[in-house]
């Protein structure tokens, strides 16, 4: 574990295995990078791989206020300044989806593919708003375990809360490990965020769309907001939300292979 005080005033706690092609893995909500624990060795294969803690989650600072996606994306950029990163394959799980797509926005230049991991351009509507508000107070008052128990279990399929309980395990552990202050800012956050759809239909790097079948969270009808010829769209079969942990050999795969094609491309 790495950590770093970046000019954005938070400090930034980090994990990063391989070397080559840099490729940034940004977590989902009450996560950190321990969800990505058996997907980044198998990516490591393809680059050098850097699994970031959001601010307010694992081992980073957290502070008091809404975390926008746009603030949440300049750390980014600043932790990318830190590593001397001028351009990185960018790759973000729900949360790290809207915060993936926010740097896309304001730093396009810093890319050479984007993925989205179970995650949307879409904003929220009434009734998730809504829920981000009741989370906010569900943390303030019942504290961050009592949600993250609550939380945790929509994030999988049937199957996994069946046959794989430790998953579900691991992934309470990582989350309790989030700050109040994060899990309530990043809500905020996430409540406030815009359509960014346009960002999807702007950008003409290589963009992967990684969905999960069985995805409670993310409906059907979210999951592909855009089709183009630079856009790779793909469902990850038996699995929900949480596919790098689910299912993480085919999780790891479609990513590799959609960076391998994008070289291949880029070569010829």
């Amino acid at each position: 574990m790495i950590k770093v005080k970046l000019s954005t005033g938070t400090t930034i706690a980090y994990e990063e295995a391989g070397s080559g092609h840099p490729i940034v893995l940004l977590h989902g909500y009450c996560g950190s990078h321990r969800y990505w624990d058996e997907a980044m060795p198998l990516l490591a294969a393809q680059g050098r791989v850097i699994a970031p803690d959001l601010r307010g989650h694992g081992a980073s600072s957290a502070s008091e206020g809404v975390y926008t996606m746009e603030q949440l994306a300049d750390d980014l950029a600043a932790l990318l300044d830190e590593l001397k990163l001028s351009r990185v394959n960018l790759i973000g799980h729900s949360l790290g989806g809207y915060i993936a797509l926010a740097f896309a926005d304001k730093y396009p230049e810093r890319l050479l593919a984007l993925g989205l991991a179970h995650s949307t351009s879409f904003p929220d509507g009434e009734a998730a708003q809504a829920n981000r508000l009741k989370a906010a107070d569900t943390i303030r008052t019942k504290g961050i375990a009592a949600f993250v128990d609550d939380l945790i279990p929509k994030l999988f399929a049937d199957s996994s809360r069946t046959d794989k309980p430790e998953l579900l395990r691991k992934a309470k552990e990582i989350g309790y490990e989030t700050s109040a202050d994060g899990a309530v800012g990043c809500a905020l956050g996430m409540r406030e965020r815009p359509d960014r759809g346009y960002v999807l239909e702007k950008l003409d790097l290589p963009i992967l769309l990684l969905a999960g079948q069985l995805d409670g969270v993310i409906p059907p009808e979210k999951r592909f907001p855009v089709s183009k010829i630079n856009v790779t769209a793909i469902t990850l079969e038996g699995v929900a939300h949480m596919g790098m942990m689910e299912d993480p050999q085919a999780f790891a795969g479609a990513i590799g292979t959609f960076l391998e094609q994008k070289r291949v491309k880029d070569s010829v």
